[in-house]
């Protein structure tokens, strides 16, 4: 019974809890990321190297006795594919995202109130030490 309380309590407990609330925009955001990049980020580079769709940028490794042009077609046969172009729109994608999250977490520590630092006590002057300087400035009048 102790096991199945301690699981109980630690699903409720807050880091459970964040942890599946972040997992979850986190997936969302994540489609809100490839959309800005394979809808807006990617048709405007491509446009300024001249090719129109990075997905299709690759080059064939292996036979193409069919000749296929397409990289689905040639993955699709079985034909070995070095595929860049899906890797440079999803190296993009992280790129964006990683950005992204830095943002976000720079601006919440921003926001995080800064917690005052005590400063520390001014020690005590021994009662012995302010007789002698009482006596001191007495003498010197």
């Amino acid at each position: 019974m102790g096991m199945i309380q301690e699981f109980k309590e630690f699903a409720v407990k807050g880091n459970a809890m964040d942890l599946a609330v972040g997992v979850i925009i986190g997936g969302a955001f994540g489609k809100i990321v490839d959309s800005i990049v394979g809808d807006l980020i990617m048709p405007i580079i491509s446009r300024v190297v001249g090719k129109l769709d990075f997905s299709n940028l690759f080059i064939i490794l292996g036979d193409n006795p069919n000749n296929l042009a397409t990289l689905a077609d040639l993955k699709k046969a079985g034909i070995a594919v070095f595929a860049y172009g899906s890797f440079l729109t999803i190296l993009v994608n992280f790129v964006i995202l990683a950005f992204i999250i830095f943002m976000m977490v720079k601006q919440m520590n921003r926001l995080r109130k800064a917690e005052p630092v005590p400063e520390p006590a001014a020690p005590v002057t021994p009662e012995d030490i302010v007789l002698l300087r009482e006596i001191r400035d007495s003498l010197k009048k």
